[in-house]
C-alpha cells in the first residue's frame, strides 16, 4: 500500500525545506548550529502542518545521530526513562548527543517532564520538542529554561503554491496522472496554512478522478470534494488562542461588531460555548469593572444559563453579554489596583499588622495591645471614622486609582468626602472637581 502524498513529499534535507527561512534560511539560527554539527534542546512552537517534525528528522539525518521519537499522546514517564537509558548506553561511542523528539510535548504531565530534567541538564539527550500550544502556559519552567523556543509560522502563500507545483511535477504517484492546477484558491483556503492538510486535499482531489482522465483543478471542484466548513480554527492549537484574544480586544476595545464576528469563529468552530462564557466573566472584571458593575452580574448570569440551556441556545445569551460588555464603558481600575498591590507585597515583604487591626481572641492577647484603639466605622456618623488601616511603613500607599466613569467617579468623590487629601494628593484634576 502506497505512502499517503504528504509522507512521500516529506523533506530529506534543508535545500528541500519550505519554509521557515527566519529558521534555517542561510545565516539563520538553526541552520548555524546544524552547519556546525552541534544542538542544543530547544522547542518549536507552531501551528500543525508547518514542518515541526520534517525539521526534527532532517536535523537528525544532518548530524548523523540517533533519533528516539516519544509521542505525549501515547507515552509515559517509563517510556522516558527507556529511551534515557538507551541514549546513556550508546553515548561513549560517539560525539553528539541523540536527539529526543517529543510531539505534542505540551501533552506530557508534569511528572512525565519533570523525567527530562537530569538527561537534557546533562546533555544525555538533545531534546527537540514540538508543541502547538504556547509552551509558557504548558511546558514546566525549568524545562523550559533548559531549552531554546523556536516560533515556526504558518505557510504562506507562495509556500504553498510552491510545495503544490513540486508535489504535481515529483512525486511518483501523481507523476502518472494528468493533472491540470486551474485554480488555487479553495485548496489554499481548506488548508489554513497547513501543508499537510495541503497535500491531503490535493490527493483526495485526484484520486476522485477517474483513472486516465485529466484531472482538472479548479475552486468548485475541490469545494464539492470536500463538502467542509473551510474555516481554519483548531479549538485544541494555537488558532484557539489567537481567536480568543481577538474577540477579547474587540470587546475591550468596545466593538460589538467585531466581537460578535470572533464569536461567530469560535463556535463555528466547535469551541467550548463554556470557554467563551467563562472568559467574559474575567473581562466583564477586568476590563468594565467599577465603571458598570452590572457587567459581571450579567457575565456570570449569561455563564449559568448556558450550563442550564445548553446548545445550539446558548449562542443567544453568549452573544447579548457579548454586544452588552463591547457596549459597556470601560475602567480597569480594580485590575489596575490588585497589580499594584501585589507589587507593592513583593517589594516589601511581610508588613506588621497594625496593634489595632490585631484580633483579641485571648486576654494575653488584649493585655499586649491587640485591637487596642480599634474605632468601630458603624459607631460614627455615615458608619465612617478616619483611622490607618495600611502597616505603619506603608499608610501613605495609593493602589486605586478611580478612572474617568460616571459609575466610577462616585465612588471617587465619596472617597474624597471620607479622606481628604489622601485621595486628591496626584489625582486626576478631572475626578477632584467632579465629571
Amino acid at each position: 500500500m502506497s505512502q499517503p502524498l504528504a509522507e512521500r513529499m516529506r523533506p530529506k534535507t534543508l535545500d528541500e525545506y519550505i519554509g521557515q527561512q527566519h529558521l534555517v534560511g542561510e545565516g539563520a539560527v538553526l541552520r548555524k548550529m546544524i552547519d556546525a554539527g552541534h544542538i542544543s534542546s530547544f522547542i518549536l512552537w507552531g501551528p500543525p502542518g508547518v514542518g515541526k517534525t520534517t525539521l526534527a528528522q532532517i536535523i537528525a539525518h544532518k548530524l548523523e545521530t540517533p533519533f528516539y521519537t516519544l509521542s505525549a499522546v501515547t507515552s509515559g514517564v517509563k517510556d522516558v526513562r527507556d529511551v534515557i537509558e538507551r541514549a546513556k548506553k550508546g553515548g561513549f561511542f560517539r560525539q553528539a548527543s541523540p536527539i529526543l523528539f517529543i510531539d505534542e510535548i505540551h501533552r506530557f504531565s508534569k511528572s512525565q517532564q519533570d523525567s527530562l530534567l537530569g538527561a537534557v541538564e546533562k546533555g544525555i539527550v538533545n531534546l527537540i520538542g514540538a508543541t502547538t500550544e504556547n509552551p509558557s502556559f504548558e511546558v514546566i519552567r525549568p524545562l523550559l529554561s533548559r531549552c531554546q523556543l523556536y516560533v515556526l509560522k504558518p505557510l504562506e502563500k507562495d509556500d504553498l503554491l510552491q510545495l503544490l507545483h513540486r508535489a504535481i511535477a515529483n512525486d511518483v504517484e501523481l507523476q502518472k496522472r494528468s493533472i491540470s492546477l486551474k485554480e488555487t484558491g479553495a485548496m489554499l483556503r481548506y488548508s489554513g496554512g497547513d501543508a499537510r492538510k495541503l497535500l491531503n486535499i490535493l490527493e483526495l482531489v485526484v484520486e476522485a478522478a477517474n483513472e486516465g482522465e485529466t484531472v482538472e483543478i479548479t475552486d468548485e471542484l475541490v469545494e464539492n470534494r470536500l463538502q467542509q466548513n473551510p474555516l481554519a480554527y483548531d479549538k485544541d492549537g494555537e488558532m484557539h488562542y489567537d481567536i480568543i484574544s481577538a474577540f477579547i480586544k474587540s470587546i475591550r476595545g468596545s466593538d460589538p461588531d467585531a466581537a460578535l464576528y470572533w464569536m461567530a469563529r469560535m463556535i463555528e468552530g466547535g469551541e467550548d460555548p463554556q470557554f467563551i462564557a467563562r472568559r467574559m466573566v474575567i473581562s466583564a472584571s477586568e476590563d468594565i469593572g467599577l465603571a458598570n458593575p452590572n457587567a459581571l452580574l450579567l457575565a456570570n448570569a449569561t455563564f449559568d444559563a448556558v450550563m442550564k440551556i445548553g446548545w445550539p441556545e446558548g449562542r443567544i445569551p453568549l452573544a447579548e453579554c457579548a454586544v452588552y460588555l463591547a457596549c459597556s464603558p470601560k475602567s480597569n481600575s480594580s485590575y489596575m489596583g490588585i497589580g499594584r498591590a501585589l507589587d507593592l507585597v513583593r517589594k516589601t515583604g511581610n508588613q506588621p499588622v497594625p496593634l489595632h487591626l490585631r484580633n483579641a481572641p485571648t486576654k494575653l492577647m488584649a493585655d499586649l495591645g491587640y485591637s487596642d484603639g480599634y474605632k468601630y466605622a458603624h459607631d460614627y456618623p455615615g458608619n465612617f471614622v478616619r483611622q490607618q488601616f495600611l502597616p505603619d511603613s506603608l499608610q501613605n500607599e495609593r493602589l486605586w486609582e478611580a478612572q474617568h466613569t460616571p459609575s466610577e467617579e462616585k465612588l471617587y468623590q465619596r472617597m474624597l468626602q471620607c479622606w481628604g487629601d489622601r485621595f486628591s494628593q496626584g489625582a486626576d484634576p478631572a475626578l477632584k472637581g467632579g465629571m
